[in-house]
């Protein structure tokens, strides 16, 4: 809570409704000290920040905006313009990268000089330092394409309910969510400040998919259903990885500093070798090992890891672990 001095400064500062704005019905009478209350909020919140007077944020709807353009220029025609021919597309997958990427470059300025506490304005720095890391995204995105090109293959292959890939693209839920994931991870590994967090949490909020932006995912990756899934920031996955709903790649428990504050940016969450396949609602937490080709049974609670080939399931409501025999 703020202290009685700064709250006095605020309130003393605070703007006055315009003549007449009381004289409305009982609830609009009472308006005054409601606006001044929420004022003194706004100031305290943003006075860490020292944003001179003048508070810039990006905008949520800039930044999907963005990412819906990307998207459209990894599946044209199915989303944004559904009607085009051979000899326009080359235009517009110029015309919508083009605009996606202006807008994206205005928001991560508005990130940087925010995080940075610079004038958005009038920061050189914020300004070409949003130019060099678009440019960078922008070099990046065939290969994120390409490897969205494998999660549909992948989610072809393992889920026979699917009649065709272009289903994946339309309806699957896990398609979306990681999509958004791998356009957020490049710009979070090019260190952009809040701009990869609300990507994957405006998919979140789609789908009920939450994958933090620093997750590193491989190849022909598949979550199917994907209600409830959670993949911490820290988590590495290979290739040919296949998870259902529910399941949580966690932490197990969070280190404290010598102030009892969480320690930031230490390795807390699994590895996921290739070919794993973890089935719902599992749970798995720490930095531990998921071995290569390993199976996870459906509501077992992973705290250990597990060998290659090793298999986890719930018997008699404890985790019994084995390992292939000689035959496989």
């Amino acid at each position: 809570m703020p202290n009685k001095s700064k709250s006095s400064d605020s309130h003393a500062n605070a703007p006055t409704l315009p003549a007449g704005a009381g004289n409305g019905s009982s609830a609009q009478r009472h308006l005054g000290p409601v606006v001044t209350e929420l004022y003194a909020a706004a100031v305290e919140l943003a006075r860490p920040r020292d944003y001179h007077g003048r508070l810039m944020l990006p905008a949520r709807d800039a930044v999907i905006e963005a990412v819906e353009a990307m998207r459209s220029v990894f599946f044209p025609g199915y989303f944004g313009t559904s009607d085009l021919r051979d000899e326009s597309l080359h235009y517009y997958l110029g015309a919508t990268l083009d605009r996606g990427l202006q807008l994206l470059e205005q928001q991560v300025r508005l990130g940087i000089a925010f995080a940075e506490k610079h004038d958005f304005e009038t920061c050189r720095h914020c300004a070409e330092r949003a130019a060099e890391v678009v440019r960078a995204f922008s070099l990046r995105l065939p290969e994120v394409r390409r490897l969205v090109g494998s999660d549909i293959v992948a989610a072809y292959e393992g889920d026979p309910a699917l009649r065709s890939p272009d289903e994946a693209v339309f309806c699957y839920p896990g398609l979306y969510a990681v999509t958004s994931q791998r356009l957020a991870h490049e710009l979070f590994a090019l260190e952009v400040p809040l701009i990869p967090r609300m990507i994957t949490e405006h998919a979140h909020s789609l789908t009920g998919i939450d994958i933090h932006p620093g997750a590193r995912i491989g190849e022909k990756f598949f979550i199917d259903h994907g209600t409830g899934v959670v993949i911490g920031e820290t988590s590495v996955i290979g290739d040919r990885v296949r998870i259902y709903q529910g399941v949580t790649l966690g932490a197990k428990s969070f280190p404290l500093d010598a102030e009892g504050k969480p320690i930031k940016g230490i390795d807390r969450h699994p590895i996921v070798e290739s070919d794993v396949v973890i089935y719902a609602g599992a749970t798995i937490l720490g930095r531990i090992t998921i071995g290569r080709g390993a199976s996870i049974g459906g509501n077992v609670w992973v705290t250990q890891p597990v060998p290659p080939g090793g298999k986890v399931a719930q018997t008699d409501l404890k985790q019994a672990m084995t390992t292939p025999n000689a035959n496989g």
